[in-house]
Formats: C-alpha cells, sequence, structure tokens
C-alpha cells in the first residue's frame, strides 16, 4: 500500500496544520471559522484570543492566522 503525501505544505504556516490538527482536535476549516467568528480583525488580536481561549501555542495560532488572513480557505 502506497502511503500518500500530506495535503499541507512542508514549509510556511500551513506545515503546522498536521500538528494543529492532531493537537486540538478540530481541522483547519473548523479553525477557520472560530477565527472569522472571535469578533478580532486584527492579526495579534486574533493570535492572543486563541490562546487565550482555546489554550493554542503561538506558533501554532500565528500560523493559522497567517494563513487565514491572507485569504486561504481549507477544504472542510
Amino acid at each position: 500500500m502506497s502511503e500518500q503525501s500530506a495535503p499541507w505544505p512542508k514549509e510556511g504556516p500551513p506545515s503546522y496544520f498536521p500538528s494543529i490538527e492532531k493537537k486540538y482536535g478540530r481541522s483547519i476549516a473548523e479553525w477557520q471559522q472560530v477565527i472569522a467568528d472571535c469578533g478580532f480583525e486584527k492579526h495579534m488580536e486574533i493570535v492572543g484570543y486563541l490562546k487565550a481561549e482555546h489554550a493554542m501555542g503561538h506558533g501554532h495560532a500565528n500560523a493559522l492566522v497567517i494563513w487565514t488572513l491572507r485569504g486561504n480557505v481549507a477544504a472542510p
């Protein structure tokens, strides 16, 4: 049986996504919805929210916010 490659690149913010999904139990699409619903617009406000309300590490929160604010959308 052949191994499938990960859907995310091995560099840049998406390289964090497999570990984010595993550690926090939500898909990237679900995290993007959390970001959309949080009520904040500025990068560091959203990072702070993810850290405070969801106990997310800074690197993981930052990667999600960067990728999301650049207009990327994960498949549900």
